[in-house]
């Protein structure tokens, strides 16, 4: 062995015995370099952050009592696409100047970024003998370099915060008070959310209608009994679609006090007008209509798009409906296939789905990463490298694409598959939990199994939420 050898290892041996040591500060100077260097790399490539400006104009037509959906901002000449509670939300971006404005815009950002690294391992699990502040950041740090963070940042996009409000709901103990408020906000400010409170409220209809079948059951065989059902029967699924809607729907009351006739535009108009936020046929487009668009070399792929949405739609719901009121001994990390299963299908049936709404690839990620720890296998480990790989190759920038000339409606069979890269891993994902959820669902509950390298005992919502059991 020569001396440099002996060095470069010693050097190795004293690095990994500080991360052994100190995980968090480590994790800590990781993370910030990591988001120092995103944050040169995003100034080093002059981005506009132009959806952020767009943001500051709803604001600025609010504050002016313009119509809101006449509105045209920026030398792109784009449109207001969101519900009118949405600007009311912007008014107060119209303070800053543009330079401050895009300091901002990148420091809550980078903040969300490390919320959804942490409401993420909350709804997944936490890895055993790793901290959990040294696992958030080193997720972040990680996550922030995958093309959907970029290209959020890039446009100053709403993605991160969106998806931060529904993993705090999702993540919530069994029974919170405020379980539910958050997507009923986000579905406020951007309609797909919405779909979690139909996955919400399904969940708690087959469960409700399992209970009565199973307390039927009971009273035949005991005779009727005294008193009120106890607390942990009440129906949590259901309490939370509830809450969501009540938050929803007071999002849009105070928005139609607010801003009137914008908010009959919106819901009697704008809200029908898929157009309006660009060409269905772009690159960025990433789900099924963008890909079919494609594909079939025009803007309106009509009835082939409504039945593959209506495919997607029924068996992602059904997926995430059965995963949700599976236990975590038949269905490890079921509560974490059932939100991702929705939120896949969501990004997947709606009419546009940019590739920065696919921010919900860090915690789809986690969760692969999670299952291939548990089952060391070379197949999942595969699959999880793979998909991280991929999410983070920008490789459906790689393909011609322009707007004016809408070179996409002209692409050959390489180009579709760059571009269909989004819409090929949620056809994947969604069928694998489609496959696990059905045979979790099939397989009897037995207590002693669901613990791996990464188990740990807790409580969360839905069909166990009544139990302590053991996490895998």
């Amino acid at each position: 062995m020569t001396a440099t050898q002996t060095i470069t290892d010693s050097r190795i041996h004293r690095a990994r015995a500080l991360v052994l040591r100190r995980p968090v500060l480590c994790a800590a100077v990781f993370c910030l370099l990591s988001f120092t260097g995103f944050w040169i790399a995003q100034r080093a490539a002059q981005v506009s952050m132009v959806d952020l400006l767009v943001y500051r104009a709803e604001g600025w037509t609010v504050r002016n009592a313009v119509d809101l959906y006449d509105m045209r901002a920026t030398e792109h000449n784009l449109p207001n696409t969101y519900p009118p509670f949405a600007a009311l939300l912007f008014t107060p971006l119209t303070v800053m100047s543009t330079g401050v404005l895009r300091t901002f815009g990148t420091a809550v950002n980078l903040v969300l970024m490390v919320a959804v690294a942490h409401l993420s391992l909350r709804l997944t699990g936490l890895p055993a003998r790793v901290p959990r502040p040294a696992a958030v950041l080193t997720l972040a740090a990680v996550g922030v370099w995958c093309e959907p963070v970029w290209t959020t940042l890039r446009y100053g996009q709403i993605n991160l915060l969106v998806t931060a409000l529904v993993l705090w709901d999702l993540t919530r103990r069994a029974g919170h008070r405020w379980a539910g408020v958050g997507t009923g906000v986000a579905t406020g400010i951007k309609l797909t959310p919405g779909l979690f409170v139909v996955f919400l409220g399904l969940a708690g209809l087959l469960l409700g209608l399992q209970r009565l079948r199973a307390a039927g059951a009971a009273l035949r065989r005991t005779g009727p009994g005294s008193g009120p059902p106890p607390r942990r029967f009440l129906n949590d699924h259901l309490r939370r679609a509830a809450v969501a809607t009540a938050a929803f729907v007071l999002t849009v009351a105070f928005s139609a006090l607010a801003l009137p006739h914008d908010s009959r535009r919106f819901w009697t108009e704008v809200v029908f007008a898929t157009d309006r936020p660009g060409d269905v046929e772009g690159a960025g487009n990433q789900n099924l209509k963008g890909a079919l668009a494609r594909v079939l070399h025009t803007p309106d792929p009509g009835m082939w798009w409504l039945a593959a949405a209506a495919l997607i739609g029924c068996v992602g719901l059904a997926t995430a409906v059965a995963a949700q009121l599976t236990d975590d001994g038949r269905l490890p990390n079921a509560r974490a296939w059932a939100a991702l299963t929705c939120a896949v299908t969501a990004l997947m049936v709606s009419p546009v789905s940019w590739s920065h709404h696919w921010v919900w690839a860090v915690p789809m990620v986690l969760l692969l990463a999670v299952e291939a720890v548990r089952r060391r296998t070379a197949g999942w480990t595969g699959w999880t490298v793979v998909t991280g790989l991929l999410f983070c190759s920008f490789m459906l920038w790689y393909a011609p694409h322009s707007r004016p000339a809408r070179v996409e409606l002209h692409q050959n069979p390489a180009q579709m598959l760059l571009t269909a890269v989004y819409p090929l891993i949620g056809v994947a994902f969604l069928g694998v939990a489609a496959y696990l959820t059905l045979r979790a669902v099939r397989r009897p509950w037995r207590p002693w199994e669901g613990t791996g390298a990464l188990g740990h005992r807790r409580t969360t919502a839905g069909a166990g939420a009544d139990r302590t059991y053991a996490r895998g």
